[in-house]
């Protein structure tokens, strides 16, 4: 295991810090040091991203589509200030908004939420569930990654440490319902209660781009399917991952230990204060 107090400073980079957010409920260094005082030590899921001839890396949460969109292009322009770099990559993005051709498998052992209606499927892991079409956005998160954007945060369905990995998949659909959707992360509604979002609760993931490339945006290269070295860009805890092949993401129960604390928890007592 790695050791908390260097993760203590991992928490804390990145532009949302929403493992900082996950954890204590508040980006703040003195409550993350006040934690470490005290000794609240948290497990924490953590997932690793391979393709079937190597491992890539280890992270917590995974954007595929518009997010990895946004972050590529975002990087493309580092001259600008980081307010003005991020707020140009997400309008540009938004506005020449495309699908990609994708599938998605998972074993057929999976609780898939949609418009409040729970079903439960029981099956061997040995076998494959998949999901094809296109698709504007796919999303793989262990934890709830809270951040200011998300207060609910971006994957609400799932928690620190239960072993599961939470899949978000937005099919194609207008740039106006799109809109709606993302709106909904700011507030208390369900960004999820729509057609065209499926999430589902799951352990393992392989996304597999198509390569057909359905992209004629001229204007820059991360708005196509494909980079000009057959790449896709993803969005690994806010870092830009390319990889040309299948990606297999699974998740590994409470791999590591985090000083902080389970914020489902703080939300559930009576304490009025999320500083400690």
């Amino acid at each position: 295991n790695c050791t908390a107090e260097v993760l203590f400073v991992l928490t804390f980079t990145g532009t949302t810090n929403i493992l900082a957010h996950t954890l204590y409920g508040i980006k703040h260094p003195v409550t993350a040091a006040l934690h470490i005082v005290m000794g609240h030590v948290q497990p924490v899921d953590v997932c690793t991203f391979s393709t079937p001839s190597k491992l890539l890396r280890f992270g917590f949460s995974a954007m595929f589509g518009f997010g990895a969109r946004t972050l590529a292009l975002a990087e493309k322009h580092r001259w600008m200030p980081p307010n003005q770099r991020k707020d140009f990559a997400f309008i540009k993005t938004l506005a020449n908004l495309r699908y990609a051709m994708t599938a998605v498998f998972f074993p057929i052992f999976f609780i898939c939420l949609r418009k409040v209606i729970t079903l439960l499927y029981l099956g061997s892991k040995d076998q494959w569930h998949k999901i094809q079409g296109h698709f504007l956005s796919v999303s793989i998160m262990a934890i709830p990654c809270l951040c200011s954007m998300a207060p609910r945060g971006l994957a609400p369905n799932t928690r620190l440490n239960n072993g599961s990995m939470a899949l978000i998949v937005v099919q194609n659909t207008s740039r106006s319902e799109f809109i709606k959707h993302l709106k909904r992360y700011a507030g208390v509604k369900n960004q999820f209660n729509f057609p065209f979002v499926e999430t589902y609760t799951v352990e393992e993931v392989k996304v597999q781009p198509r390569l057909k490339n359905v992209f004629d945006t001229k204007e820059d290269i991360y708005l196509n399917t494909t980079s000009a070295e057959g790449t896709y860009p993803w969005n690994i805890d806010g870092d830009l991952m390319e990889e040309a092949s299948e990606v297999h993401v699974r998740v590994h129960p409470q791999l590591i230990d985090l000083y902080g604390v389970n914020t489902d928890e703080l939300e559930g007592s009576k304490a009025t204060c999320n500083c400690i």
